[in-house]
């Protein structure tokens, strides 16, 4: 009875995360507000700033709370094994990219549309897991790639439309710099998570002493990409010009959704993140319409995205898939 609970328990914390992470960041990006919007480079800062922290405070709680022993385990750890932490180096630099791509994304493109086309994470996961692990996919998991590229494919099919050409132009051009942002993402998604993986396999070290080397890279690369994208806007209104609550929430999200997942994971089988990414679809593409009304689904759009959370099941079905470890 304990098990099943902390099962949906993890069904519904995996839900929540990925579906209020997606929509509060695409209502961040579309909020029409007094002052200047926030900067998506900082916000990558910033979450990077907390989620070392949380991971800090995580090991704190792993070694019961002595300071003599987390000060230790990180010395140990980190400074004395350089070459292991300069290891983490790769990913990291990867993933500042991803989760600056994702904000470009969300600004262009509708919440339903990129959490749809964002799920070809798991063919380019797939593909680089075969290339660097070595690993074996299945009749079913080779039929869910192609499935998946064919729901994405028909959700990215233009639609119909009555606006007027040059609203339908712009339309377009956003459409085009979101999807290649997602792509882009997907791919950078997919090898740093195998990655990672490689390198979770290959010691023996925590998971929150990787993600903690992790964010101290990703905070040096998303520094230095801040000041050098957007270096005049913060010398001119500061780093954290347009925050609100909202955007609060969205770095909170972004720094903290991932080190939740990796915690309840464990207690997620296949078929339960089947159903986490089918239910995110679905909330997403209602929220989108009925609230954001950012967003008018065809039926293309619909049968794409049936096929997309077909090969989402389909993917889990035989065999292990190929984990993308988490890392926020």
């Amino acid at each position: 009875m304990a098990s099943a609970r902390l099962k949906y328990l993890s069904l519904g914390v995996l839900v929540f995360q990925t579906t209020s992470l997606v929509l509060t960041m695409r209502y961040s990006r579309t909020l029409q507000a007094e002052g200047p919007r926030y900067l998506a480079s900082s916000a990558v800062v910033v979450a990077e700033v907390m989620k070392i922290l949380a991971c800090v405070v995580l090991v704190f709680k792993e070694h019961s709370y002595s300071m003599r022993a987390l000060n230790s385990i990180l010395r140990q750890e980190i400074l004395h094994k350089p070459v292991e932490t300069l290891k983490l180096a790769i990913p990291s630099g990867i993933y500042t990219l991803q989760n600056n791509l994702l904000y470009v994304a969300l600004s262009n493109l509708d919440a339903a549309t990129y959490q749809v086309t964002y799920q070809l994470k798991i063919l380019t996961t797939a593909l680089f897991s075969v290339s660097m692990l070595g690993r074996r996919l299945g009749v079913y998991q080779w039929l869910s790639l192609l499935i998946l590229m064919a729901g994405v494919a028909l959700v990215q099919w233009p639609s119909e439309s009555a606006a007027a050409p040059e609203k339908e132009a712009r339309s377009a051009g956003s459409q085009f710099v979101g999807v290649t942002a997602v792509l882009v993402a997907c791919c950078s998604s997919g090898f740093a998570g195998v990655y990672f993986e490689k390198i979770l396999k290959e010691s023996k070290q925590s998971v929150w002493i990787r993600n903690i080397q992790l964010g101290m890279f990703g905070f040096v690369f998303g520094l230095f990409g801040m000041l050098a994208y957007d270096g005049e806007r913060v010398r001119e209104s500061g780093m954290f010009q347009g925050y609100n609550t909202i955007t609060w929430t969205v770095v909170a999200l972004q720094a903290l959704g991932g080190l939740v997942i990796a915690a309840v994971i464990k207690y997620a089988d296949n078929i339960l993140k089947g159903f986490a990414t089918s239910l995110s679809i679905i909330l997403s593409t209602l929220i989108s319409y009925f609230l954001l009304q950012d967003f008018d689904p065809s039926s293309v759009f619909f049968l794409g995205a049936v096929l997309v959370i077909t090969a989402t099941f389909l993917y889990g079905y035989e065999g292990k898939p190929s984990a993308n470890p988490s890392r926020a």
